[in-house]
Parts: structure tokens; sequence; C-alpha cells
């Protein structure tokens, strides 16, 4: 079998560019460097030198191992890329957080909450959590968040539940003071001032 001269050099040439190519979409410095060897390679071919197909690819093999070994940690300690190293944890960022509530949440059945943009499945630790209110996230159980009342109100859902009345309406904290009658000393302000 009979190797064309020119287009061997060629194929050098052109084997060479395109892995170097490679080599800027995909770094290593392993195929950047076999396509230097293909390069020097079709460089001594157009020289005149390595004539024979057969020594020139044998040549190209060993230059481009060489080079690899040789030059490619001095390389890779001078050309490195964008490293960034950040220890973080996630799920320790986010304790503390404050969410809203999808659907009610309960220590047995989980409900829905939205965190970063995504829905989660959620469980209290204690109490039950209405649709509409805050949750503070504790900790993550695997997929489900563990979580507690932002504010009172699991306690406003639990009186409301056990009194009938829908304490969550606006105006309903001035209704205890109306059914209250004046002297049954439950409307007491401490911050009244006494008159004498």
């Amino acid at each position: 079998m009979d190797l064309d001269p020119t287009l061997l050099t060629w194929a050098f040439v052109v084997g060479g560019l395109l892995l170097m190519a490679v080599e800027t979409v995909l770094p290593g410095g392993v195929a950047g460097f076999l396509g230097i060897g293909g390069l020097v390679i079709a460089g001594l071919r157009a020289l005149g030198l390595l004539i024979n197909p057969w020594t020139a690819i044998i040549t190209w093999a060993f230059l481009s191992v060489a080079l690899t070994i040789a030059l490619r940690p001095l390389a890779m300690r001078f050309i490195q890329g964008d490293i960034s190293l950040s220890l973080t944890d996630e799920d320790a960022e986010a304790m503390g957080q404050t969410v809203p509530v999808l659907s009610e949440v309960t220590e047995d059945e989980p409900g829905r909450i939205r965190f970063r943009g995504a829905e989660w499945d959620a469980r209290t630790v204690d109490g039950t959590l209405p649709e509409g209110a805050d949750a503070t996230l504790l900790y993550r159980d695997n997929l489900t968040w563990i979580v507690k009342a932002a504010d009172d109100s699991d306690l406003d859902a639990e009186l409301s539940e056990a009194t009938g009345k829908d304490l969550s309406a606006p105006g309903t904290s001035d209704a205890r003071n109306e059914s209250t009658p004046p002297d049954s000393g439950l409307d007491y302000d401490p911050s009244a001032r006494v008159q004498e």
C-alpha cells in the first residue's frame, strides 16, 4: 500500500489543527500536544525529512507521547482554567428561612411549601400549619422539609378550629373585645394609665 506523500502531509496538518481545535473545546492538554506533534511531523515532511509514511506515523506517535508527558504538567501549571472552591451546604444556608405554606402541613401528613421557586413536601415538628401561613425551615429529611410555624398562625388555626370562628379574617381581634363583657377583666390593658 502506497500513500501519496502530499496527501499524508496535509493529513498531518489538518489532523493537527483539528486536534488543537478540540483542545480549545475540551481542555485537558492531551489533544493539544497530539495536534502540535502532527504539525511538527507535517513540517518535517514538507522539508523533505521523514519521507517514509510509516516512519512519519511512528515518529508522530512517539513525539506526541513525549510532548504530552514532558510538557503537559508544565502547561497545566501555567495555564489553568477558572477554579472556584466553595464549601457550602445548601441545607445549612436554608435553615431558618421563612417560606409560604401552599397546602396544610401536619406532623403526620406532609403538606406543600414553596422554597426557591419550587414546591417541596413538608412536615411540622409540632402542630398544624394552614394554607397561606408562613413556616420556618428547620432541616431536611431526604426530600421533605421539617418546618415550624414562623409566627402564631398555627395557634390561630387551632383556636379557630376550637372556637368555630375564623380568626385569620381582618378585624377579628376587635371581635373578642366586643363579645367580652367590660367587667370580665379580659379587656384589661396594662399600658393604660390609672386615673387617680
